[in-house]
């Protein structure tokens, strides 16, 4: 008869595992509670109930207050850092889930979770069941038998089952009944457990399998010899209390409750209440089976995708601006926009008043009109047929300039029809009075522009704002709809579902998509009156008004451009690195001495770590395989040179599927690319693109960077020009560190790079080698983003020795970049945030962490992110400038491109000298009084290629 299974969970270990799993990315809810090691425990107990299907449950937390062994031995984890806030804030949420899921939670005064769970493992065995204790605590091994196991929470996700055998081969012992007294010899340092000094695993393992246990040791002691049986002796004490200090204890006064730890329902409408207001959208819909909690998928309308500025940028903003509609509004305190009534009552459009009309008759349009001729604001809102702005066909559009009142105008399929119906639309949003809002505005104005409409502002794009305020949050309408004004949105989902022809957003009924459209520009609205109190600082509304929503027509200018792409380039291409994947697949195979496919991680993992036996104790996946990841065979690459080809066959077969063969088939029926670029997504600022993306278009590969030659001008008369900043943020660390040094280097033309080596090696300029360079270029741009001493040794292959001297070097001829560093994260100490030059914040809430890990990131971060943010506001600017230049002048020249700090134009040939002029007299002098000149180099050509 089968026995029944028994989970017993070591509450903090999982807890904390979980936390430090999140630590680069912390997850946190619109109040700001970090909330990764809840939602991580939530995953890990979740996975057990699923895959394991426990019979019995039930979790153990350490008491507060120590226990024995802290009265006993002060010492005992005297050395760990201050619990995390992020944990401290998790533990009750994580014991009220428990109460939900109606899991025990046993704590018993005295003794930590390690004893309780031990005894009880022991009671359960005799009991006959079998015991599995879920932790990733070595010192469970001690207690592992038959039918007591470690259920261990693995590095690739998963778990691994340790049992005696297990247990032994881990530790290179007998089996557990010796994990206490090789804990004894060897101590554990987490726990601040000295054991015997100067005695390591190798050894206790050694003589453990020689003398069975520390007394034999002792027993035995005069037939050791030399420096082991003096520290054994010296060690004695330490090794004693170590011994008992790793001991479990399996006599705490706790019972084996049968009944209680039987796996039971979960008490549902409490889960649903702590799940609501942790915003655990995805667990509600696992645990819970609803999806009230979940963000509905943005609607095809929603494709959801300190130095002062210059007079001349803020004449050229105020085209686009006037002050005065930015201006009044109620200042609100941030934990009242995000409502303090919490989740009591989820909104919706059952239950918040409105009025939503149906605009279907010329007579109403013609009231509707006036109406909004006469509002100072008023949000609007295109419905569609496609996600792809520019093959977007409307198929109705509506407005509010009253939260609450709302109007939908259907629109026949006629394009002509479309046309005249809107064309007092067009004069709307051409009249400066009024304040034009928009939630992801660009795709509306692109949708628009298929019918001959266009405006000029001034804008107001709700995800902008929102993005611009709190750059890390999700910034689509649902998210903000939820977060900001507690409102649950009619998903397109639900809509669409009412469509009398499957996914055809034209048959469903009037009533249906008047309450959906009308909806979504009510919420617009509402969004827009919550965050426009916000923009009281004057740096942040500087960002708004004269940097992000200029920025905003500029992109739809370019994404409606879009560039050429020679196809017969990439068939080339493709050509050629078919024919080497061949080659390669062959060379591996050969060298490999068998057939497999190549193309098959496992197989390829078998070949590698059991065929050819490379590397020390491989990384295996949740499934079993061995990982081969990038990261894993550079680690083995030096052992045998099949891993580098399989890293240039995997390299090949990347730019194949990712680009070459790709690309074309993304071209619209003009044939031009057209890419999407993105402002809401990197908290930096930093713009990115989609569909396809051009950001990470490999260009240090002959291959990778060959694919930018299929990217060229659109005929004869026009030729590719690419404008990139030299070195721009370390420019901009010369600039905010005042370095007098590194300044020079700028101001005097010099190769920096070069310059930089001179400095560190001790040798004239003329003298630096190129593998100096190489190693100074590295330090130059790694120290930007905090690099260590053992990340410069791994990044250039190099001993720590000589990574510690470039480092120690580099900060000794620039002492200001040192002195810089340390400045800005003190302030970010004080602020909370770091900001550009322009007023652009980086929020760091976990720069005065405790805990060391945690705050070293936001510290890499408070130093980085002035630097990238600033060169990321720079190019934006010289955007908005050269584009009105551009558009004042009527030039056919086009702007087309922007890649990281790189601008690509379509030029008309007859254009280029004036053009070069306007390029460069935008991107150099963009922003007034930098210490150190900003440079744009230029390049001409047929293509991409040959211009960058």
């Amino acid at each position: 008869m089968k026995r029944q299974q028994v989970y017993l969970l070591d509450a903090y270990a999982l807890i904390f595992r979980a936390f430090y799993a999140f630590i680069k990315n912390p997850i946190t809810n619109s109040k700001g509670v970090d909330t990764s090691a809840i939602f991580g425990f939530v995953l890990t107990l979740q996975d057990i109930l699923e895959k394991a299907s426990p019979d019995m449950i039930a979790v153990a937390f350490d008491p507060a207050g120590g226990t024995f062994r802290h009265k006993e031995f002060p010492e005992y984890k005297a050395q760990r850092d201050a619990t995390p806030e992020g944990i401290i804030q998790a533990v009750p949420y994580i014991k009220m889930i428990l109460e939900a899921y109606r899991i025990p939670i046993i704590e018993v005064e005295n003794y930590e979770a390690d004893d309780v769970i031990g005894t009880l493992a022991i009671q359960g065995e005799k009991k006959g069941y079998d015991v599995f204790m879920v932790t990733p605590d070595k010192d469970y091994g001690q207690i592992v038998s038959d039918h007591i196991k470690m259920y261990r929470p693995s590095r690739n996700g998963g778990f691994d089952l340790w049992g005696p055998k297990e247990i032994g081969e881990h530790f290179d012992i007998n089996g557990p009944e010796q994990v206490r007294d090789l804990l004894g010899l060897m101590g554990d340092a987490s726990d601040n457990i000295p054991g015997c000094k100067g005695i390591g695993a190798k050894t206790a393992s050694k003589l453990l399998k020689k003398y069975g246990d520390i007394d034999n040791i002792y027993a035995h002691i005069d037939e050791i010899r030399g420096a082991m049986k003096k520290k054994l002796i010296e060690g004695k004490e330490d090794t004693m209390m170590s011994r008992y200090l790793t001991t479990i204890c399996t006599d705490v006064p706790v019972s084996f409750d049968d009944e209680a730890y039987k796996l039971k329902s979960i008490d549902r409408e409490k889960m649903l209440e702590i799940f609501r207001e942790l915003e655990f959208r995805s667990l509600g819909k696992r645990i819970l089976g609803i999806d009230n909690l979940y963000a509905a998928q943005p609607p095809i309308s929603q494709s959801d995708a300190s130095t002062s500025l210059t007079q001349e940028a803020k004449e050229n903003a105020e085209d686009y601006y006037q002050a005065s509609l930015f201006e009044g509004g109620e200042q609100i305190n941030q934990n009242t926009l995000f409502g303090e009534d919490d989740f009591t009552e989820v909104k919706s459009a059952a239950t918040l008043p409105h009025t939503y009309h149906l605009v279907q008759t010329k007579e109403d349009r013609d009231r509707l009109w006036s109406k909004l001729s006469q509002a100072n604001a008023f949000a609007f809102d295109t419905e569609t047929n496609n996600i792809d702005a520019l093959k977007a066909e409307i198929v109705g559009i509506s407005f509010c300039c009253t939260a609450g009142e709302a109007y939908y105008i259907p629109l026949p399929k006629d394009r002509t029809e479309v046309i005249d119906i809107l064309t007092p639309l067009k004069r709307l949003l051409n009249e400066s009075k009024h304040l034009k809002i928009g939630q992801n505005l660009k795709y509306d104005l692109q949708v628009l522009g298929n019918y001959q409409i266009e405006g000029s502002g001034p804008f107001f794009d709700t995800m902008i704002a929102h993005y611009i305020l709190f750059p890390e949050e999700k910034h689509n309408m649902d998210d903000m709809a939820s977060r900001l004004l507690n409102y649950k949105c009619i998903s397109y989902d639900e809509m669409i579902k009412k469509a009398t022809k499957k996914n055809d957003i034209t048959t469903v009924p009037l009533e249906e998509i008047r309450e959906y459209a009308a909806e979504d520009a009510d919420i617009t609205f509402r969004i827009y009156e919550k965050l426009l109190p916000l923009f009281d600082n004057q740096e942040i509304s500087n960002l708004l008004k004269l940097i992000e929503m200029p920025l905003m027509p500029v992109l739809a200018s370019m994404e409606r451009e879009g560039v050429k792409l020679d196809t017969k380039v990439l068939e080339k291409l493709s050509k050629e690195i078919n024919d080497r994947l061949v080659e390669t697949e062959a060379e591996v195979v050969k060298m490999a001495g068998k057939e497999f496919n190549v193309n098959s991680p496992k197989q390829v993992g078998e070949v590698l770590f059991e065929d050819l036996k490379l590397g020390n104790k491989p990384k295996k996946t949740k499934s079993g395989s061995y990982s081969t990841s990038e990261e894993n065979l550079l680690k083995v690459r030096k052992e045998h040179p099949i891993v580098q080809k399989i890293l240039d066959y995997r390299g090949d077969k990347k730019l194949l599927n990712t680009y070459i063969e790709p690309l074309p088939g993304l071209l619209h029926q003009d044939g031009r690319l057209h890419s999407s670029f993105n402002q809401c997504v990197t908290a930096t600022g930093r713009l990115s693109s989609s569909d396809p993306n051009l950001q990470n278009i490999p260009i240090r590969t002959s291959d990778g960077s060959r694919i930018r030659e299929a990217f060229v001008a659109r005929s004869n008369d026009y030729c590719f020009l690419s404008a990139d900043y030299s070195q721009i943020e370390l420019r901009l660390m010369a600039h905010l560190s005042r370095d007098e040094a590194l300044i020079k280097d700028f101001i005097d033309g010099e190769d920096v790079h070069r310059a930089t080596a001179a400095k560190i090696y001790g040798v004239k300029l003329s003298e630096v080698t190129q593998d100096q360079r190489r190693k100074a270029k590295t330090a130059n741009f790694g120290i930007i983003y905090g690099i260590s001493v053992f990340g410069l040794s791994e990044r250039l292959d190099i001993p720590r020795g000589e990574a510690k001297d470039i480092i120690e070097g580099y900060f000794r001829h620039y002492p200001r970049v040192r002195k810089y560093m340390d400045e800005v994260v003190e302030e970010a100490r004080k602020k909370g945030y770091v900001q550009t030059l322009l007023g652009r914040r980086r929020y760091l809430p976990d720069i005065n962490s405790r805990n060391k890990n945690i705050r070293s990131f936001a510290e890499r971060n408070a130093i980085n992110a002035p630097i990238q943010g600033t060169a990321a506001d720079i190019i934006k600017m010289a955007m908005i400038k050269i584009y009105k230049e551009l558009s004042a002048r009527n030039f056919k020249t086009k702007m087309i491109l922007q890649v990281h700090d790189e601008l690509n134009f379509d030029v008309f040939k007859p254009e280029l000298e004036e053009v070069k002029e306007i390029v460069r007299e935008g991107m150099e002098h963009v922003i007034p009084d930098l210490s150190v000149p900003l440079i744009a180099e230029m390049g001409v050509g047929s293509n991409w290629l040959e211009a960058h």
